[in-house]
């Protein structure tokens, strides 16, 4: 089976009012994406949980952030015409939305849940097999291209049946 590609997003919060701030993904053939995401100036919503989970700050976003009109135009140009899928899709596709509506543009790939490429027996052990993976790779905090590498590396060892 070949890999997908999956994209992950990291936002200022959870549910209403959030926004993306780091949009990564991991390529069909392994490569990885990601970019920090300037909020626009209506983006006002901020959760300190969310923060101690990413690790991302206001001010590295003042920093280091890109507009959304450069992210739109990135995820479009890497990803056209693709099916590109994602662990949160509940989540993540309106922060999606809400990228490409304030860059004014459409996007050309379509987002659609991880779970739909996984059976019953494979859909039990998801979490097992991304948590054992999350471990091995070491990774201590979430950004989003990391994220979506363990997603894929995960979906790879449920697909071809290694043991977790």
């Amino acid at each position: 089976m070949q890999l997908p590609a999956i994209l992950d997003i990291e936002a200022s919060g959870f549910g209403r009012g959030s926004y993306p701030i780091e949009v990564g993904f991991v390529a069909v053939d392994g490569g990885l994406f990601c970019g920090l995401v300037t909020p626009e100036p209506d983006w006002q919503h901020w959760d300190t949980s969310a923060e101690a989970l990413h690790g991302i700050s206001r001010e590295l976003l003042r920093r280091h952030g890109r507009p959304v009109r450069w992210m739109a135009e990135q995820l479009n140009q890497r990803l056209a015409g693709q099916t590109v899928y994602c662990d949160g899709w509940g989540q993540d596709y309106p922060w999606l939305a809400r990228l490409y509506d304030a860059a004014g543009m459409r996007q050309n790939f379509r987002l659609d849940d991880l779970r739909r490429l996984l059976d019953e027996q494979e859909a039990q052990r998801w979490r097992g097999v991304t948590e054992v993976v999350r471990q091995r790779q070491r990774l201590t905090r979430h950004r989003a291209s990391s994220d979506a590498r363990v997603l894929q590396l995960a979906l790879d060892e449920i697909k071809n049946g290694v043991a977790v």
